[in-house]
């Protein structure tokens, strides 16, 4: 079952991301919201994570959070979604997983 992983907070103060990105299978997808955007700064290794990720793993975030952090030169394979978009995207997937 492919699950939407649901991540908020900024992967500088604790191991969220990286627990994610260990259990994340084929399927999956990953939505960055709020301050999890911050893994997309250019030169992190957090950026250098999701580069990694196998492509059949989608990689989301929301435009609004990106925008309110000034966040450009983002990756390619980044999708960006609005509020909209987000909801359709917790339709799409068998599971949702919160990493609160």
């Amino acid at each position: 079952m492919a699950t939407l992983h649901l991540l908020s907070h900024s992967p500088f103060s604790d191991s969220r991301l990286s627990s994610c990105l260990r259990v994340l299978s084929a399927d999956d997808a990953l939505l960055l919201s709020g301050d999890a955007v911050y893994a997309l700064q250019h030169g992190t290794d957090h950026r250098r994570a999701l580069e990694l990720m196998p492509e059949s793993i989608a990689l989301f975030a929301l435009e609004e959070d990106l925008a309110a952090r000034g966040m450009d030169s983002l990756p390619l394979r980044l999708q960006q979604v609005d509020y909209e978009g987000f909801v359709e995207l917790c339709c799409r997937y068998d599971r949702t997983n919160s990493w609160l």
